[in-house]
């Protein structure tokens, strides 16, 4: 069985955050380190997946792999409907 290792970090965070975040877990009956460290995994997914999104789309433009006109038209046409 693997253990990842945890470090200990320490930030500000306003009372009102705080409160609300202690509410949360008292809810979930969690404590408040596994609350955070959720919400920093979930931080961490996103913004990975914009950067390689982001990346993704320069690559095309670099390559410029762009809609056509026709392609343009067409998506705009369809919001135009109905």
């Amino acid at each position: 069985m693997s253990t990842i290792a945890k470090e200990t970090i320490t930030f500000r965070l306003d009372r009102t955050k705080r409160e609300a975040l202690d509410a949360i877990a008292k809810e979930l009956d969690r404590d408040r380190s596994y609350l955070l460290n959720e919400a920093i995994e979930n931080y961490i997914e996103i913004y990975k997946w914009q950067i390689a999104e982001i990346n993704l789309a320069i690559a095309e433009a670099d390559a410029e792999d762009f809609a056509s006109d026709e392609d343009v038209d067409t998506m705009f046409g369809r919001f135009n409907e109905g």
